[in-house]
């Protein structure tokens, strides 16, 4: 008799313990994300991010939050938002006529010092580091690349009204046959 009450409160204190846990996690917690012994780069990719601020002209404005290069980043990127889709735009100089994909993604990088040249969507599948960063993330495969930053996406496909070129877009688009890369830190 002793030792079912024994069992009862073990069995008890053990349902307390898993209560306790349950309540003081975060939902969205996991193993990856604890930071003992992590790089600061698979830290970033734990920490949620304030997204940026889409206005009615195409402008992106950063988050107040937002990092110097991330800032940087996105002001290039807003440089050449009315520019149109050209195939091969932006490889043979930064400053060009227009962009195709990856010359746009390659421009805005090049703006927060992430590039020194453009690179094909092909070769962007291998910049940077695996994954998706807490800023930046680079979704690039042998035939198309774009950018996400501050939680806002920068493509060149997926415009309305016929136009062309790098523009921003609220919705993210589906990422499936693209390897996604990020700078370290970002």
């Amino acid at each position: 008799m002793l030792s079912d009450k024994l069992r009862f409160k073990a069995a008890l204190a053990l349902s307390a313990a898993f209560v306790v846990v349950a309540l003081v996690a975060p939902a969205s917690s996991s193993a990856k994300c604890v930071t003992g012994g992590l790089t600061p780069a698979a830290v970033d990719i734990c920490t949620p991010t304030a997204k940026a601020k889409l206005l009615n002209t195409g402008e992106l404005i950063p988050p107040k939050s937002a990092p110097p290069k991330v800032v940087a980043v996105i002001e290039a990127a807003n440089k050449i938002r009315t520019k149109p889709y050209i195939y091969g735009g932006g490889h043979g100089r930064w400053w060009d006529k227009g962009y195709d994909c990856s010359g746009s993604v390659s421009f805005a990088l090049h703006g927060g010092e992430f590039l020194e040249s453009p690179l094909p969507s092909g070769s962007m599948e291998k910049w940077g580091l695996a994954g998706e960063g807490r800023w930046i993330t680079v979704y690039a495969n042998g035939g198309h690349a774009y950018a996400v930053i501050a939680g806002v996406r920068l493509d060149t496909s997926g415009d309305e009204g016929g136009e062309t070129g790098p523009r921003w877009h609220l919705d993210l688009r589906d990422n499936i046959g693209y390897v996604a890369r990020h700078p370290a830190g970002y």
